[in-house]
């Protein structure tokens, strides 16, 4: 599973593109809990947020392996831009699948040149991991519908331009399409949030929301089984990859600094306890990118695997990240833990991984499901 010229042509752009107009700069957008919204524009100048947008709406349809690499890039970078394809994607991905033709001719263009900018509006205080909890109602008003209720966790939503919004249209779990400019659509930061500090995270609120007909996403009763798992299928994969960015960043890092630190008359390298710790970093790396590139394969070949593999991806890739950086942070000591090391950025961003897109727990209750459903049959 080795990637093509191709392949590794566009990981060498995306590399260059990253390391000189994100990573220098991750660490203060960390600590001001924010991005420029000029970098948004130029990752969508670049392409990065069309890249699974069909090219006849202007995106780059790239294939999956190439999106999973843009996403370990961007993540290797800053996990809070990568957080930004993320759910972009996740909310275009869904578009594309379920919108009409008048819905996809609308958005698509702006969502693929990065004009506009997409959140997706699911969780709630009282519904994360249990989607179908959602209260946010929708109600048959005047050739429309009305929203009610309140999102929270909402990446980029303090800057998006269009919502994904999930809402129980009489009691049937429903998507919406909702321009950030509706009135009755008000949305407030969440601040010091402990990692994806820059990725603008907000709680967006519902009152007396007014969109037409037109801005229903599928029909009533397929919100959540539909429209999201199949979004989230997304996004558990472009984490994944992610998770695959932050591990290989953290392994850099640690292997520069073991390599000229000097200890007791050696370098850090040349300690076994801490060769071992690198030899674990690097196999776990390596390991999750296998993964990643497993589930890719499945998701292009349509396969019956596809989506147990991209939950054993998703589940490995965000502990080895943890492990990783965790270890990054104890190779590095006190330089570590201070703002002028990275690695502390790596360890709170990791951490996030184990929780967005499915918990590890959600996403070892799923492998089992479906792990042994499948070797018992």
């Amino acid at each position: 599973m080795e990637l093509s010229e191709t392949q590794l042509e566009l990981r060498n752009q995306c590399r260059a593109f990253a390391e000189a107009e994100i990573a220098p700069f991750a660490d203060e957008w960390d600590r001001r809990e924010a991005m420029p919204v000029e970098t948004l524009r130029k990752m969508g100048g670049r392409g990065y947020l069309g890249a699974l947008i069909p090219k006849e709406y202007g995106g780059g349809a790239l294939g999956r392996i190439e999106f999973g690499i843009l996403n370990e890039e961007l993540g290797r970078a800053c996990s809070s831009a990568r957080s930004l394809v993320t759910v972009h994607s996740m909310v275009c991905h869904a578009l594309n699948r379920w919108g009409n033709e008048a819905q996809k001719r609308q958005w698509l263009p702006s969502l693929a040149s990065g004009e506009t900018i997409a959140a997706f509006a699911l969780s709630e205080a009282e519904a994360g991991s249990d989607a179908q909890a959602i209260r946010t109602q929708a109600f048959a008003s005047q050739g429309g519908y009305r929203l009610e209720g309140s999102k929270r966790w909402v990446t980029f939503g303090q800057l998006a331009d269009l919502f994904l919004v999930f809402a129980r249209l009489e009691d049937q779990p429903t998507a919406f399409l909702v321009p950030a400019q509706t009135e009755g659509l008000r949305r407030s930061a969440i601040p010091d949030m402990y990692g994806l500090r820059a990725s603008s995270i907000a709680e967006v609120h519902l009152e007396q929301c007014w969109i037409p007909e037109s801005a229903m996403l599928a029909r009533p009763g397929m919100g959540v089984q539909a429209v999201a798992s199949y979004a989230l299928g997304l996004g558990r994969y472009s984490v994944a990859w992610g998770c695959v960015g932050i591990a290989q960043a953290a392994l850099e890092a640690s292997a520069r600094y073991a390599a000229t630190r000097v200890q007791f008359g050696k370098a850090l390298a040349e300690h076994q306890l801490i060769q071992k710790m690198l030899s674990d970093m690097v196999t776990k790396t390596r390991a999750a990118r296998q993964l990643c590139i497993a589930a890719g394969i499945s998701q292009e070949r349509r396969s019956s695997s596809a989506l147990l593999d991209t939950l054993c991806a998703k589940y490995f890739a965000s502990t080895a990240a943890v492990a990783i950086a965790n270890d990054a942070l104890q190779i590095h000591g006190a330089q570590g833990c201070s703002g002028a090391a990275p690695v502390q950025r790596f360890l709170r961003d990791a951490k996030i991984m184990e929780i967005i897109e499915g918990s590890s727990q959600i996403q070892q209750i799923l492998i089992a499901h479906y792990g042994t459903k499948e070797y018992y049959l």
